[in-house]
């Protein structure tokens, strides 16, 4: 059934319908994919060893430190871990909960701020947006810093408004559990956006009473210190080095572990991670003027800026860093949906994309000869073979969907948003994330359970899939294979190893046996 929704709706009707899109959105394909390679392996993969080690201190990740990130995500995952078992849900599920917690935060401020109505559309935008759908459901921090800086944030805009020591706390207390779960990242955006928001307001004096707030500071290192102390006692000058200097100043510095990009890197992603609700954001992004002639607006505003603008200057580069400065852009592009005068053309970007995924066998095949790398050509073969006509079936049934969606006249726009959202979502974790995960990740679950069944003492070359030792459930040495070992590699580099005896094989992963 259609998803209506009233201007004058109980509120109560409201938050159940944002309990099914979290429900189908969050949390009801945890488990329909592997782990995938390499954030979730790595994060997972620490996890594990932590409880092995009962080192619920300083993470280790195939035996040696792990200075990534700090520590709270692992704790989160850790106690889930230790009440559902070693699986792929038992390692999302704080990511999804952090991510339901997100969007009641999100869905109460608008409330306040204006309806339920514009509340509901604001909080349905999130949960059912591609990137914000995936990362929802990734054994990663990034889920739970998201919530952490809409917390964050809305208490500080709530400060703003009413000078409200209680919302001043909160905003502290919520940068320090930030600053656990990410680092500096979640000091730097509320600081620089309220400073940027306080000199084009001219507040700077409530700023500087607001930062230096010495209960609010006192709050922050309670919270957030004693783990950096204690990591430093234990681990001394490799964790400043490891932390600070290798995984955040370089990080903006330089492009580390490869990942680099233009200027430009994040329209496409902006573009693609606002699936379906693209064209809502373009359509957004033409009222600007008009938008900016309020100082929640502004402030908002100034949030996806600062964000976009210090993400897009940083030399390294990923996808979900936007994902930071989303929540303001959904709360602008609600306040906008029903000043739309041709709804139906929502719907032109979302139905390009389906019209592409449903020619993916077809692309895959075509593709191949464009490369030379045997793993991928596995996989391009993989994905051609897996997807087949099923692929092309089901990507123009969902487009044949959202079409239909639009033609009751009747159907409110913010019904026919949602619903748009809910069926794209829906095909998204449902169909193509278990088609993807199959490919990818299918063949280093099932080498890693042959390993774990056998007892293999396994050296991990030219590859690396942290996601293998966790289903092996033990570490690997990563070194040139020697006589008598057993390898994980891929099709690539298993020539060079004068393999006689292959264990397994499987859309280019390799784990086989040197022979003496």
């Amino acid at each position: 059934m259609p998803l209506q929704t009233q201007k004058n709706s109980n509120p109560a009707v409201q938050l159940a319908v944002l309990a099914l899109l979290i429900g189908v959105s969050f949390f009801a394909t945890l488990g329909a994919t592997p782990l995938f390679d390499v954030d979730e392996g790595a994060f997972s993969e620490a996890t594990r060893e932590m409880l092995i080690s009962k080192n619920y201190l300083t993470t280790y990740l195939n035996g040696a430190p792990r200075f990534d990130k700090p520590i709270l995500i692992y704790w989160l995952q850790l106690l889930s871990v230790q009440i559902l078992g070693i699986n792929e849900v038992a390692f999302r599920l704080p990511s999804a909960i952090a991510s339901a917690v997100w969007a009641l935060l999100l869905f109460f401020f608008v409330k306040k701020e204006s309806d339920s109505q514009q509340a509901l559309i604001a909080s349905g935008l999130l949960v059912l947006s591609l990137q914000v759908s995936v990362i929802a459901k990734a054994a990663i921090a990034d889920a739970l810093l998201n919530c952490l800086l809409a917390l964050s944030m809305f208490a500080v805009m709530r400060y703003y408004k009413n000078n409200s020591k209680t919302a001043l706390l909160t905003a502290f207390a919520a940068i320090g559990l930030g600053t656990l779960t990410k680092g500096p990242i979640a000091i730097i955006i509320p600081l620089a956006v309220t400073f940027l928001f306080s000199v084009l307001e001219g507040t700077l004096k409530k700023w500087f009473r607001m930062v230096f707030y010495l209960p609010g500071i006192a709050l922050f290192c309670v919270i957030a210190l004693p783990w950096y102390l204690l990591e430093y006692q234990d681990q001394g000058m490799a964790f400043i080095e490891g932390f600070f200097f290798k995984h955040n100043i370089s990080r903006f510095n330089t492009s580390l572990e490869g990942h680099s990009g233009s200027l430009f890197y994040y329209f496409p992603v902006l573009i693609v991670g606002m699936m379906p609700f693209t064209t809502l954001l373009f359509a957004t992004l033409w009222r600007l003027p008009k938008l900016l002639s309020t100082p929640t607006n502004r402030f908002l505003l100034i949030w996806f800026g600062f964000v976009f603008i210090f993400f897009s200057l940083s030399g390294t580069k990923l996808p979900h860093y936007m994902i930071y400065g989303y929540t303001p852009l959904f709360i602008v592009m609600a306040r906008i949906v029903l000043q739309l005068k041709h709804p139906t053309q929502l719907v032109i970007l979302p139905a390009l994309l389906l019209v592409l995924l449903a020619a993916t066998p077809m692309l895959a095949e075509q593709a191949l000869p464009m490369f030379d790398d045997l793993y991928i050509q596995s996989l391009l073969i993989a994905l051609a073979q897996e997807s087949g006509m099923e692929c092309t079936i089901v990507s123009l049934t969902t487009l044949a969907a959202l079409i239909i969606m639009q033609l009751p006249r009747k159907l409110s726009i913010e019904a026919k948003i949602l619903t748009t959202g809910l069926f794209f979502c829906l095909y998204m974790n449902a169909y193509l994330a278990p088609l993807v995960g199959s490919v990818l990740q299918q063949p280093i679950k099932e080498a890693a359970l042959l390993a774990k069944q056998q007892g293999y003492k396994v050296v991990m070359w030219k590859t690396y899939n942290p996601s293998f030792l966790v289903y092996s459930e033990s570490l690997v040495e990563k070194r040139q294979p020697q006589a008598g070992d057993v390898v994980l590699t891929t099709v690539k580099h298993i020539a060079k190893l004068n393999v006689t005896t292959l264990l397994y094989s499987k859309h280019g992963i390799v784990l086989a046996k040197v022979p003496y």
